[in-house]
C-alpha cells in the first residue's frame, strides 16, 4: 500500500508537534518534507532521526517555504498540511490555492488529532492574535492557584531554534537554565517572567514526553500559549484573550479564531488604553462566535522604576519582536509609557539599524519607529546592541517581558516598563478558578 506523501509547512513549533502526534508513527504517510517561515534561520536544518523516529532514520529535511512549489513537484506531493500560526484568513486560502493548483490537498489539523490527555488538570491561556497579553495573564493564572495552594508548572509553546535533540525536554527553573540551553531573546522574554515568579517552566520539542516530565512535578498545568495557536493538550479550563486595539481579528486570523470558539472564559485585555466602541465591538463579536463564553474586562497598566527619568528625554523605545513583526502592532508597552510619562521625542530607530536588524525592518516595513527586540541568534542580539547604541537618545524605554541588559550592554540610561494583568469588574479570575478547582485540600 502506497503512502501519502506528505510536507508540513510550520515555524519550529505546531509543524513539529503536528508530526510527533499525527505522523510520527503512522505507517499511512510518508512526510517528506518540512517548510519554514516566520522565524529566522529555521529553514537548511534536520528534524532529526533521534526525534522523528523508526519510519524515518535519516530525519526529515527543513525547507524554505519559498521552495513549496518545486518541493511538491519534486516529491510527488499528495497533501500538504499548514501548521503554524497568527496569519490572516487570506493568506492561508493563498497558501492553500497555490498547493491545490499543482494538484495536492491542502490540510488543516484540529484539537482532537494532535492534543494530548494529561493525568493532571490543565488550564490553557491562548489569544486571538500573538501581543494580546497571554504572558501576563498566565502570570496572574498561576499567581491565583498558587495562593489557593496548588504548585504550578507552565508549559511554554515551542521555540526551538537551536539543537532539536538537545531541545527534546527543557526545564527551567532559575536563570542558569537560561544560559545552559543557550535561549535567544525571544524564549527569555516567555520563561524569566515565569521564573521571576517562582514558577518553573517547561519547553522544548517533544511535547508529550514536556508533559510526562512536568506532571511529576505539579498539581496543575498551565499550558502558556504561542502566537495565537490553539492548545497542545486537551484542557480542563481554557482561557482565550483578545485584544480591543485589533478589533475584528478575533474571526479574522487564523488559527485565533479556533481560540475564539473554544474558550470557556474570553478575557478582553486593554480595556484602560482601547477605544470604548472597539471594546463593544469585539465583545459582540465574541457573543457571535461563542455566546456561552464567560466575558472579562482586563487592563495591562504599565509600571516604571522612575517616571520622571523619562520626561522631556529624547526616548529609543524596544518592544517584543514578534509582536511588532507578524503581530501587526505598531506601538506596545513602552511607547505608551514613553507617551504617558512624558518623553519630548520618540526617536525612530531605523536609520541607525544594522545587519539583521535592517532587514527586519524591510521584512516588516510597517513596524514603524519602535526597535523590535530580535534575538533569535548571536547576531541578531549584537546587531540590537549596535542599533541601541548608534540611536542618538537620551533614555531607552524597554517594553520587553525581559530585562535586556542580561543578555547586552546598553551604554545609555534606560527604563524598563512592566505590566500585569488586573481585572474590571466581574467576573474575576480568582472566581472562576475557585468554582472550578477549589482551594487545594
Amino acid at each position: 500500500m502506497s503512502r501519502t506523501r506528505t510536507i508540513i509547512m510550520g515555524a519550529a513549533g505546531r509543524d513539529f508537534h503536528n508530526f510527533n502526534t499525527t505522523f510520527r508513527e503512522n505507517e499511512k504517510y510518508e512526510v517528506v518534507a518540512f517548510t519554514a517561515t516566520q522565524i529566522p534561520n529555521i529553514e537548511g536544518r534536520k528534524y532529526p532521526a533521534e526525534l522523528a523516529g523508526p519510519l524515518y532514520p535519516n530525519g526529515i529535511d527543513i525547507y524554505p517555504e519559498a521552495e513549496l512549489p518545486e518541493l511538491i513537484k519534486k516529491f510527488d506531493v499528495d497533501e500538504v498540511v499548514f501548521a503554524y500560526s497568527d496569519v490572516p484568513y487570506d493568506y492561508v486560502m493563498h497558501k492553500s490555492a497555490l498547493v491545490n493548483a499543482l494538484g495536492a490537498d491542502f490540510r488543516l489539523i484540529g484539537a482532537k488529532s494532535t492534543q494530548v490527555k494529561s493525568v493532571k488538570p490543565v488550564v490553557g491561556i491562548c489569544a486571538v492574535r500573538t501581543g494580546s497579553g497571554k504572558s501576563q495573564t498566565t502570570r496572574r493564572v498561576s499567581a491565583i492557584l498558587r495562593e489557593m495552594g496548588y504548585k504550578v508548572a507552565a508549559i511554554r509553546h515551542p521555540m526551538p531554534y537551536g539543537d532539536l535533540v538537545k531541545q527534546k525536554v527543557q526545564r527551567f527553573a532559575d536563570y542558569s537554565d537560561l544560559d545552559k540551553h543557550e535561549c535567544t531573546i525571544e524564549e527569555r522574554e516567555e520563561y524569566e517572567p515565569h521564573l521571576d515568579n517562582g514558577v518553573i517552566v517547561f519547553a522544548g520539542v517533544d511535547y508529550e514526553a514536556i508533559l510526562r516530565e512536568a506532571e511529576k512535578e505539579v498539581d496543575i498545568v498551565l499550558w502558556d500559549g504561542g502566537n495565537n495557536d490553539f492548545p497542545f493538550y486537551k484542557t480542563d479550563l481554557l482561557i482565550t484573550v483578545a485584544d480591543p486595539l485589533r478589533p475584528g481579528h478575533e474571526s479574522a486570523y487564523y488559527p485565533g479564531e479556533v481560540n475564539t470558539r473554544m474558550a470557556d472564559v474570553i478575557v478582553i485585555n486593554k480595556v484602560d488604553t482601547a477605544n470604548p466602541n472597539d471594546v463593544i465591538a469585539v465583545r459582540e463579536n465574541i457573543h457571535t462566535l461563542n455566546p456561552n463564553a464567560i466575558v472579562i474586562e482586563a487592563a495591562s497598566p504599565i509600571y516604571v522604576d522612575d517616571p520622571e527619568a523619562i520626561r522631556g528625554k529624547r526616548v529609543l523605545v524596544v518592544e517584543d519582536g514578534p509582536t511588532l513583526t507578524h503581530g501587526g502592532m505598531k506601538i506596545g508597552a513602552g511607547w505608551v509609557a514613553a507617551r504617558r510619562f512624558g518623553a519630548a521625542e520618540i526617536v525612530d530607530p531605523r536609520p541607525f539599524a544594522v545587519g539583521t536588524i535592517a532587514d527586519t525592518y524591510k521584512k516588516y516595513p510597517n513596524t514603524g519607529t519602535i526597535l523590535p527586540a530580535m534575538g533569535y541568534g548571536e547576531q541578531q542580539v549584537r546587531d540590537l546592541e549596535k542599533t541601541i547604541e548608534d540611536a542618538p537618545v537620551d533614555m531607552v524605554v524597554i517594553g520587553t517581558p525581559i530585562d535586556l541588559t542580561r543578555v547586552m550592554k546598553i551604554n545609555k540610561p534606560s527604563q524598563r516598563v512592566r505590566y500585569e494583568l488586573e481585572e474590571i469588574g466581574q467576573p474575576t479570575l480568582v472566581e472562576i478558578l475557585t468554582k472550578k478547582f477549589g482551594p487545594k485540600a
